[in-house]
This record gives C-alpha cells, structure tokens and sequence, in this order.
C-alpha cells in the first residue's frame, strides 16, 4: 500500500516537470520556425530589390513571405546601390513574443539581413 502512495506522488511531482520541459520544446521550435521565416523573407527581398530599382517591390515581397502573422510588425529596410554590380540589402528586423505565462510572455527579437548583387 505505501509503494502505491509513493508511486503516485512521484507521478504527481514528475508530470509539471515533463509537461514544462515539453512546453519549452515547442516555445523552441515556435520560435526558430520564426527566425527561418525572418530569413527567407529577407532573401527574397534581396533577390526582389537586386533586379527592380523600385523598394517599395521588395518590402511587398517580404510582407509576403513573412505572411500575416509577422508581416505588420516587422521593420523592413532596403538599400540598393543604383549601379549594376552594386549591392541590394535588405534587413528585416520583427519582434515576436514568447507565448507561454510559464516564461513570463517575453519579446525575442528577430534579425536577417541579406545582399544580393544589383543585376538591373
């Protein structure tokens, strides 16, 4: 009888510890899904502002690839060298927010920056 009581109080103590490292693997993976996101974005806006001289193209295509989650509160940059040969670079900069009361709800700041040769 005393080997079931303990047995279930180990249980007792054991599960908020799985369940709280379980919930750090996803705040993990939510936000490096996130990050690769801010990554992508920025490359293909690279790619975007090194063939079109207009900037406004290449934040419509990172608003895009960055979709509705991120896309109104990311800070999007481009700077293009007006000569062929030059450099294209865009920084994205977008700040997403720890969902989990376990971790106190905190702001993780996004970054990617990426260039691109001007081809046009």
């Amino acid at each position: 009888m005393t080997e079931r009581g303990s047995a279930a109080l180990e249980f007792a103590l054991v599960v908020p510890l799985v369940l709280a490292m379980l919930l750090g693997v996803v705040e993990v993976a939510v936000v490096a899904r996130a990050q690769l996101q801010v990554g992508h974005a920025s490359r293909e806006a690279a790619r975007e502002a090194a063939t079109a001289p207009d900037p406004d193209r290449a934040v419509a295509v990172a608003k895009t690839v960055l979709g509705p989650d991120l896309a109104p509160v990311a800070r999007i940059s481009v700077d293009r060298d007006h000569h062929v040969g030059g450099r294209a670079v865009v920084s994205i900069t977008a700040p997403h927010r720890v969902a989990s009361v376990l971790f106190g709800g905190f702001v993780v700041r996004l970054r990617s920056t990426a260039s691109m040769r001007v081809e046009r």
